[in-house]
């Protein structure tokens, strides 16, 4: 690496490590204040209270990196311009492009960090923190009586127990599902366990069913039923569960993994329209919020580098001015994504897009 390289990564990431901690920091302690008397009715002391807090407030690291980041070059750039440094690399024959590789492998780093938090790290998080309030156990959330549709196979299940998300073990199951004749089948059960990749059922009763349960006729009863045509897995039921709830709480700022968005989707072909709409939005969004770090580097460049002597709160105001900006354009859009009346893609995509496209202009424009 060169020595130019290495300078320039310094400058950067000392700054960036400040913002990340103070803003990160900042919304931990938020988070307490406004959850002070969820955390005193849980009776949580006061270690339980700061994991509580640091585990809540992860959703927003994924907004928080791109801020600190602009900021983070703003406030470099602007010192770097301040003295003429970047003024003396370029009469050193460096171009631009080339003085910023160090900012676009950061952003690049940010968006895979950002990526992996959104698939990973927030989803068990927030999870985490739902659990450490209502002193469940880390076994997982329990469900009652709740039912799921697999359209892609045809085949609905009612659990008429208690459930641990994610378990093997589906308590009072009732399955139903259609045979390639057209005909209907149904089975009642104690208990459904999943061993091998296999569910089997026990104390059960099958049951063929004309056009109404009403019409069901009992075919066998038997203590053990091995189903290996149910394909269903229990890691998604615990996804059918969490987009359910999702859908139940119409939360604008839940984070589903694109995983989930994607095996919903293939489960459910026939989805409604403003379901789709909202789920498309959203799965689109997972992709292009990681992109926003690559964004970010864009448009500070061209702020950051431009020639002359300029205080370092400059780069202050800056990012503050561009963040209202993006995040103003960016809510308008999903919300036109999310109820159909754009494409999914552009309600997603649209502020990186004005917002990349403006940079590279600016970024082609500097002399």
């Amino acid at each position: 690496m060169r020595l130019l390289d290495r300078y320039l990564f310094r400058e950067l990431l000392m700054p960036l490590a400040v913002c990340l901690i103070g803003f990160q920091s900042l919304i931990i302690f938020i988070t307490v204040f406004t959850d002070v008397g969820k955390i005193q009715e849980a009776k949580l002391s006061f270690g339980q209270m700061i994991a509580y807090a640091t585990a809540a407030s992860m959703e927003f690291l994924t907004i928080v990196i791109p801020v600190a980041l602009l900021l983070a070059l703003l406030t470099a750039l602007t010192s770097h311009a301040r003295y003429n440094e970047l003024t003396a690399m370029r009469a050193a024959g460096i171009s631009l492009w080339r003085i910023c590789v160090p900012y676009f492998i950061v952003g690049l780093i940010a968006a895979g960090a950002v990526f992996a938090l959104n698939e990973s790290v927030v989803p068990r998080c927030t999870e985490w923190a739902s659990r450490a309030l209502n002193h469940e156990s880390e076994s997982g959330d329990t469900v009652k009586s709740f039912a799921f549709t697999n359209d892609r196979a045809r085949r609905k299940w009612v659990v008429r127990g208690d459930y641990r998300s994610g378990s093997s073990v589906v308590p009072s199951p009732w399955v139903t599902w259609n045979l390639p004749d057209g005909s209907m089948r149904s089975l009642t059960a104690d208990r459904a366990v999943r061993t091998d990749g296999v569910w089997t059922f026990y104390n059960v009763q099958e049951f063929s069913q004309a056009d109404a349960p009403s019409m069901s006729v009992p075919i066998m009863e038997t203590n053990v039923l091995a189903m290996p045509e149910f394909d269903e897995t229990p890691d998604e039921i615990a996804r059918e569960i969490r987009i359910a709830h999702y859908f139940d709480i119409k939360s604008q700022n839940a984070t589903i993994p694109v995983k989930d968005i994607v095996g919903y989707l293939q489960w459910h072909p026939n989805v409604s329209r403003a379901d789709r709409g909202k789920l498309l939005t959203d799965l689109q969004e997972r992709i292009a919020m990681p992109v926003t770090c690559i964004v970010v580097a864009l448009i500070a460049i061209p702020f950051g580098a431009a020639p002359g002597r300029r205080n370092i709160f400059v780069g202050v105001a800056g990012s503050i001015f561009i963040c209202l900006i993006y995040f103003v354009l960016q809510r308008v859009s999903l919300a036109f994504g999310s109820s159909g009346t754009w494409p999914a893609w552009l309600g997603a995509w649209l502020p990186n897009l004005f917002f990349g496209a403006a940079g590279l202009i600016l970024m082609m424009r500097i002399r």
